[in-house]
């Protein structure tokens, strides 16, 4: 009976050690995370105190051609001051900042408001979609709609420039290049501009009806079809006529407060790449009996130059909610690259975009919910085509 009690009391008394050793391992544990943190706030401290001694230091005050430079190294700046003998070129510049700020970006401060912060950081995650319908040869009807595309990027924005880049998930799982955008932007009061950069290539799937040479209907296919790679490029920019009220930076650049709701009629021109081809190697084996080659493959290549106009507006709800809506119908000259043999080589350009804004702020922090379609009508001697691009993106970021 002893021998059988003898390990059930020893166990006991040697888990308790145990317990003791886990406990002064979190504490320990403690104590190094207010150590690290008291260090970089002292090294901040010190930091601070180093660059305000700096700063204050006294200086050569003698008002010579040097004095600008000095009291610059001591953050005693003042363009307004005639006397601090500042070089041709550099009151050139400052001069030409002042005009083109009270130019290009003056706001009726009862319906706009600066945010008092010139950078912006933003996380996004952006999903889209790009969609075919028509008939991109003749006797073949069809509809192509890719697989989601789910992205995560950052944009990094300085006053009224923007960058942003997003990737596919995918190509961070799978290692490959399937899908990737890059965009740009420049918004001020009176005008923006944006250029962008996409590329797709990841799965498409197909419905389509082929008729045979008699013109009779074969019926309704479905597949799933790899080796369609497709990209477009892009610039657009565009002249706000209400732009004393009416901020779209508020709503899509995160620059300005919207204080009341306002709207604007806009016109403006937009240049546009696309390219969409398909890799008979790839294709499924009922339809590569109509594409034996890869010059015989579809494809769709051309330009656009367009003229837009358009109207947007800001709805105001609450203090820290707004609601934005653009609408821009584009209108021009298209050139078709690939059909050279075309008797229609180039057409009449159709095409509409809408976009759509939500933003909370909060302080320095916002986020938002931006949606936006864009719809483009191709039309040669043997194509019909409708090609879409739909996109849906969440985003947070800060300004400071």
């Amino acid at each position: 009976m002893f021998m059988l009690c003898l390990p059930v009391v020893s166990w006991g008394q040697s888990s308790e050690p145990v317990v003791a050793q886990h406990q002064d391992s979190i504490l320990l544990q403690q104590v190094d995370t207010v150590q690290r943190q008291s260090k970089a706030q002292k090294a901040r401290e010190r930091f601070k105190q180093r660059l305000d001694e700096k700063l204050n230091e006294p200086y050569d005050t003698t008002r010579n051609s040097g004095y600008w430079w000095r009291a610059l190294k001591h953050g005693k700046v003042n363009f307004k001051d005639s006397t601090m003998g500042y070089p041709k070129f550099v009151m050139f510049c400052y001069r030409t900042y002042v005009w083109g700020d009270r130019a290009f970006n003056s706001y009726d401060p009862n319906y706009v408001q600066a945010t008092g912060k010139n950078w912006k950081l933003i996380l996004k995650s952006d999903n889209w979609v790009d969609s075919y319908i028509g008939h991109p040869v003749k006797n073949v009807n069809q509809i192509m709609n890719s697989n989601l595309v789910s992205s995560v990027g950052l944009s990094l924005s300085f006053m009224a420039v923007s960058v942003g880049y997003t990737v596919s998930v995918s190509n961070l799982v799978h290692g490959e290049k399937i899908s990737n955008k890059v965009d740009f932007s420049f918004t001020c009061a009176r005008f923006t501009a944006d250029a962008y950069y996409w590329e797709n290539n990841n799965d498409i799937n197909i419905t389509y009806k082929i008729k045979n040479v008699e013109g009779i209907d074969n019926g309704l296919h479905k597949l799933r079809q790899s080796g369609v790679s497709r990209k477009a490029m892009g610039l657009t920019a565009y002249y706000f006529f209400n732009n004393r009220r009416y901020a779209q930076a508020a709503a899509y650049c995160f620059s300005k407060y919207q204080k009341r709701s306002a709207g604007s009629w806009l016109a403006g021109f937009s240049l546009q790449h696309f390219d969409v081809k398909f890799d008979v190697e790839k294709m499924s084996e009922d339809m590569r009996p109509y594409f034996p080659t890869q010059a015989d493959a579809p494809r769709t290549l051309y330009n656009d130059y367009c003229l837009l106009f358009g109207y947007g507006y800001n709805w105001v709800l609450g203090s820290k909610w707004l609601l934005n809506v653009t609408a821009t119908p584009y209108v021009g000259y298209r050139y078709n690259h690939f059909h050279v043999d075309d008797n229609m080589p180039s057409a009449l350009s159709l095409n509409m975009r809408i976009r759509m804004g939500a933003v909370y702020n909060h302080k320095q922090y916002f986020v938002g919910l931006q949606s936006s379609a864009d719809h483009h009508r191709y039309k040669s001697h043997t194509s019909r085509l409708i090609s879409s691009t739909l996109d849906f993106s969440v985003l947070g970021g800060i300004r400071f």
